[in-house]
This record gives structure tokens, C-alpha cells and sequence, in this order.
């Protein structure tokens, strides 16, 4: 789990990201310290991003790297795959850093837009309202 400070919602994640992997390519979170577990995270996990206070959206970590900060500095960085996967969100308390999920405790995958009757013909704007307040 990781704060994703700053972001809206989840379609400011995927903007910020998208501008980020065009200016600054690969798409990655910089971390000060590599995961301990990264055999564990490689093998098909993800960074579960928590929005103003929810847990809403996970994306695949492809790879863990040795990188640099603007400022020089050592880091490791979790390699993204660019796709955004919205989650049935879960309110999360404050935290910092960024924990590890187990996979029990971790949110189901929201349904398709067709799997949930009705939803689709809700204005994008109120979806993400929805979603932001773990109704959706």
C-alpha cells in the first residue's frame, strides 16, 4: 500500500502518470529502500495506491531497480505497468512509508462497468465521486 499524495482520484493518478512515463520513462515509483520481499512482489504484485484516504485502484509491479533521485541520491524504483486496475475501494487509516498487503487482506477488483447494472449510464464525474467515497 502506498499514499498516493497530492492525487485526486484515480483519473489524476493516470494523468500524472502518463506525463511522467512520456517525460521520464520507465513508469516507477522511487522508494528510498528496495523491498525486502521482492521475490514476493515479482511474482505478479502490485502497488495498491490509496487516495484521499481510500484504497482505489492497484497497479502491476513489473520490475525493481536500482535508481537515482533528481537530487542524486540512491534509491530503488518499482518498475509500473502503465494499466490502472480500479479496486471495490476499502477505506485505510493514515500511515506512513508504505506497507505490504497480504493477499487475503487485499480489495477485490472492481466488476466491469457492464457487470453492475445501471452504472455505466452515471455520469463519469459522479462515478469517480462514488468510487472516491468507496460506494462504487
Amino acid at each position: 500500500m502506498k499514499l498516493a499524495v497530492g492525487v485526486r482520484d484515480i483519473e489524476d493518478l493516470r494523468a500524472w502518470q502518463a506525463e511522467r512515463a512520456l517525460t521520464h520513462p520507465p513508469l516507477r515509483h522511487r522508494t528510498r529502500m528496495a523491498p525486502r520481499r521482492r521475490e514476493e512482489v515479482l511474482d505478479g504484485g502490485s502497488i495498491y495506491w490509496v487516495i484521499n484516504g481510500s484504497m482505489l485502484v492497484r497497479q502491476r509491479i513489473l520490475d525493481i531497480i536500482e535508481d537515482t533521485r533528481d537530487d542524486g541520491t540512491a534509491c530503488a524504483a518499482l518498475v509500473l505497468d502503465p494499466g490502472l486496475v480500479p479496486l471495490e475501494g476499502r477505506p485505510v487509516r493514515a500511515f506512513q512509508g508504505w506497507r505490504y498487503l497480504d493477499a487475503d487482506d487485499a480489495p477485490a477488483d472492481q466488476k466491469g462497468p457492464g457487470e453492475v447494472s445501471g452504472l455505466d449510464v452515471l455520469p463519469a464525474a459522479l462515478r469517480r465521486e462514488l468510487r472516491a467515497l468507496c460506494l462504487l
